[in-house]
């Protein structure tokens, strides 16, 4: 692009400098032949006039009184009735201009120049002419260089950060170049970056939330998986192929409120339910694994609440906090149900050391933890309860107190939904 930028500028101006050049040329050219024969005819007017008046008052006239009279390079020849030709200057040879002009008293007047003289003056003035023209080449060219680095570097810099978005590198360069069509291109290259960004953003989280929120309801699965091949009563496989399959439903439904986080973290399918169900359902989940290390895992509280919420999303919540209790607290989890004005409380406590006060306002922090875990879990569980309209909070540190706060009354539509159910 560089070189075709300095070819079409040096082509634009060798155009001009050829039409306006040898018109220039030929005018000047014409001017200066003119301007010669203009100043033969004036001085043979001249010369004829002295050789009057000295011819009227019987005055001498020679050679040596009218050399004064003619030009260096000129020649003259007077010629009186009577006497001999007066010459005037050494007679060119070859081409002249040539003035002849005849005076009151009979006498003629010739003067000559040589016409060299006049093709020496157009040569001087094809030199100037040819020198401003190679001077406009020269800023041509260097006014081509510079617009050419003007447009085309900012075209590789437009490349190299395309090339930069297809290796996977997402960073907005935010760099703007004073041309309004490649800062329009810049500037759709960054937004390209920045939802590259968030893109990428989004897969690797879901990738880690699922990572994080798949691995202990496997693990359980796996146990009960292993207890029935460990079995041969037909009751017990079938009581442990009943709770994997509710273990596989809400696996699924893990995966789904995952994926749906990582599209529209504000999307939600919020029900009226029964918290009772949910909080029996960990339970029932959770005491084989607690009963393994000692531990034991109870709940109190008001009974037969109603909340709203995602029932799935409200049981990943609630393992988030009972898993992090296992890994990080100590004696026996107890989950305590209450109202708090319109709102549904499932507090979560252990009787651990609890959340060192530092931490404490920051444990909701992706990649925060106190015990060198992954920090992913309560991070997760905070978004999954914030989805749904309710918020997850920590009450207490120590001893560590959760505190899930659900809606009791369905959430208002909104507008927008109004709008698409009627």
């Amino acid at each position: 692009m560089r070189r075709r930028l300095i070819q079409s500028t040096l082509a634009v101006v060798l155009v001009v400098i050829a039409v306006f050049g040898v018109s220039l040329v030929v005018v000047e050219t014409r001017t200066i032949s003119t301007s010669a024969q203009e100043r033969v005819e004036s001085e043979a007017v001249r010369l004829t006039g002295i050789v009057d008046s000295r011819i009227l008052g019987d005055e001498q006239i020679t050679s040596e009184i009218l050399v004064d009279q003619v030009g260096d390079e000129r020649y003259a020849v007077v010629h009186i009735p009577g006497q001999p030709p007066i010459e005037i200057g050494q007679k060119p040879s070859g081409d002249v201009i040539e003035s002849t002009r005849q005076g009151e008293e009979g006498e003629t007047v010739t003067v000559q120049e040589p016409r060299s003289a006049v093709t020496r003056e157009v040569g001087r003035t094809l030199l100037m002419i040819g020198a401003v023209a190679l001077l406009a080449v020269i800023a041509a060219v260097l006014l081509a260089l510079r617009q050419a680095n003007r447009l085309a570097s900012p075209l590789t810099d437009l490349a190299e950060t395309a090339e930069r978005l297809g290796s996977g590198d997402p960073r907005p360069r935010r760099k703007r170049y004073g041309v309004p069509e490649l800062d329009r291109v810049a500037d759709v290259l960054d937004a390209s970056a920045e939802r590259i960004a968030r893109m990428l953003t989004a897969e690797r989280r879901l990738a880690a939330d699922a990572s994080h929120q798949l691995r202990t309801p496997l693990t359980a699965l796996s146990m009960r998986l292993e207890e029935i091949t460990l079995t041969d009563d037909p009751a017990t496989v079938k009581e442990e192929a009943t709770i994997a399959l509710t273990q596989v439903e809400r696996l699924t439904d893990v995966v789904e409120r995952l994926l749906t986080n990582s599209r529209d973290p504000r999307t939600g399918s919020a029900v009226t339910f029964d918290l009772d169900e949910v909080i029996q359902q960990q339970l029932a989940e959770w005491r084989p694994a607690y009963r393994s290390v000692g531990r034991a895992i109870v709940s109190s509280g008001k009974r037969h609440l109603e909340a709203v919420g995602t029932p799935g999303a409200v049981a990943q919540v609630l393992a988030a906090l009972i898993e992090n209790s296992l890994m990080h607290g100590g004696g026996t989890v107890a989950l305590r149900t209450r109202v708090t004005g319109n709102q549904a409380v499932i507090e979560v406590t252990d009787e651990g050391t609890g959340v060192p006060a530092d931490l404490g306002a920051r444990i909701f922090e992706r990649a925060i933890s106190g015990r060198n875990s992954t920090g992913i879990g309560l991070a997760v569980a905070r978004d999954l309860a914030e989805a749904d309209g309710g918020r997850l909070e920590m009450l207490q540190t120590q001893p560590p107190v959760f505190g899930l706060f659900l809606s009791r009354t369905p959430l208002a539509k909104s507008s927008d939904e109004e709008r698409t159910v009627r």
